[in-house]
Order: structure tokens, then C-alpha cells, then sequence
């Protein structure tokens, strides 16, 4: 029976990865289940839905730009 610890068996586990030639990343990432990322993300979308019957802006970015393919 394995008796290792989780620090034991974690430890091991990075030990093999490392060896594999992986280092450990660590990210942090909005929490969309809270009230707040709801209600900016509400915010957001009526800016975003604003803007669309706003008008010009999108025109504009478009005769500004360069299509991928003549680059």
C-alpha cells in the first residue's frame, strides 16, 4: 500500500514532469460565477449592443485596415 503523503505525491509528480522538461505555469483567471463578473459582463454587452446601432465606428475601422491577403 502507498503510504506518501500528497505533499509527498505532488512533489513526486513535479519531480517527473520537470525531468520531462516541464515547468510548473500558474494562472489566474476572472471568477465568472460571482455577482460582479455577471454584472460586467451585463455592462459590456449593452456597450458593445450600443454601439452596433451607434453606427460609424465599425465602417470606419473597416476603410482604415488592410485585408490579411495583401499584406
Amino acid at each position: 500500500m502507498d503510504c506518501m503523503t500528497v505533499k509527498d505525491r505532488v512533489g513526486e509528480y513535479r519531480r517527473r514532469m520537470r525531468a520531462r522538461g516541464y515547468r510548473p505555469v500558474q494562472i489566474w483567471v476572472p471568477d465568472v460565477r460571482t455577482q460582479e463578473f455577471a454584472a460586467e459582463a451585463r455592462r459590456q454587452s449593452a456597450l458593445v449592443a450600443q454601439a452596433d446601432r451607434l453606427g460609424g465606428d465599425q465602417e470606419f475601422i473597416e476603410a482604415v485596415s488592410v485585408p490579411w491577403d495583401e499584406e
